[in-house]
């Protein structure tokens, strides 16, 4: 009897949050060893379904090498942290543009749907216009659901969110890091 409980239970939860009972988890996953003051393994599931121009393109960066040795360039505290800049983000290069740049892969039209900015959720960042995310994607410490319907989600963190936790943040309004940013050492794709 506990176990149908359980079940029912677990259904419930599951029921409350539709887009996310849609995910199952099953991959591609977006494998992150991250360096620095943070030193751990972060996996994202990546949302195929929900998101497929932009987990294709994603994809297609970490597998190519792309974002090896890409900095978190902007972490703000109690809200995200952001990396992905393949052209202007390498660790030991000149930060002074982090955060300025993308692939050199087209932009991606925006992929909006209903899952809700909540913590470890991985968005896709952009300029104003939104169908111009291109490499860059942020990871939420903290619920943010003034960004819904305004970024795509692209996954969430299913492994390791006390390794984003702790990655080293940034200083002022915008987050930047400038001295010593923690490093995505090696980005590969789980099928």
């Amino acid at each position: 009897m506990n176990k149908i409980f359980l079940s029912f239970s677990l259904f419930a939860a599951l029921a409350a949050t539709p887009a996310l009972a849609q995910e199952d988890s099953a991959g591609p996953n977006l494998v992150i060893e991250v360096a620095g003051e943070a030193n751990g393994r972060v996996v994202i599931d990546l949302f195929e379904e929900t998101a497929p121009q932009h987990v294709a393109q994603i994809a297609a960066l970490a597998e190519e090498g792309a974002y090896d040795g890409v900095v978190f360039h902007r972490v703000i505290d109690g809200f995200m942290a952001q990396t992905g800049d393949v052209e202007f983000g390498k660790s030991g290069g000149d930060m002074s543009q982090a955060g300025m740049g993308g692939s050199s892969l087209p932009d991606i039209a925006a992929e909006f749907g209903d899952i809700p900015f909540d913590r470890g959720i991985v968005g896709m960042a952009r300029a104003q216009d939104p169908n111009s995310a291109n490499s860059q994607f942020f990871i939420m410490f903290d619920e943010g659901h003034f960004l819904n319907g305004q970024y795509t989600v692209v996954g969430r963190v299913i492994e390791g969110m006390d390794i984003v936790d702790a990655i080293k943040r940034g200083a002022g309004p915008n987050g930047s890091v400038s001295d010593g940013p923690d490093v995505m050492q090696d980005v590969s794709i789980e099928r």
